[in-house]
């Protein structure tokens, strides 16, 4: 269940793939970051857009309109050998039962290799972190009473899903 925070009124979802660092990784190249991949989850990241969107104008931190209580669910530990291709996942995202979001990580601004190697010139990436590597278009609105449901598909198999009401 999503809980929406407190004076929130304008609460968005945004279905992603997460990927699970398995192995240390610090300033690896494109061509080498996926050696150090465990895994893989679905994920969703919720955010408070107009409390984001207020903060960001008067200059202050807008960590808690997406790091809230119920913000990001994971979905289960997917092993590496069932996304042989990061670039062939279909992510899906329904509310109340229609069609939001459906796209391949292909259609991405960038690679899951980029975001990791970019990331890890930055941040030393430990096993067991969790990345999110970006939304797919159809991100939107999502209110009190609504139902989410996800998928993460591979070659028409589903790895992942799962549902949640927005209360």
């Amino acid at each position: 269940m999503f809980q929406i925070p407190p004076e929130c009124e304008e609460f968005f979802h945004e279905v992603e793939l997460g990927v699970v660092i398995g192995r240390t990784c610090k300033d690896v190249t494109e061509d080498g970051v996926m050696e150090h991949v465990g895994g893989y989850a679905l994920c969703l990241d919720m955010a408070a857009m107009d409390i984001q969107r207020k903060a960001k104008s008067k200059g202050h931190p807008w960590s808690v309109a997406k790091g809230f209580d119920t913000a990001c669910p994971v979905g289960d530990f997917i092993p590496k050998e069932k996304i042989p291709d990061t670039s062939n996942v279909l992510l899906w995202l329904t509310v109340g039962g229609e069609l939001k979001q459906k796209s391949l990580t292909s259609d991405m601004i960038f690679t899951v290799p980029h975001v990791l190697s970019y990331l890890s010139r930055y941040f030393t990436l430990e096993r067991g972190d969790l990345v999110l590597t970006g939304s797919p278009a159809g991100a939107g609105p999502v209110s009190r009473g609504q139902t989410i449901e996800a998928g993460l598909d591979v070659s028409g198999e589903t790895l992942a899903s799962f549902t949640f009401p927005v209360e």
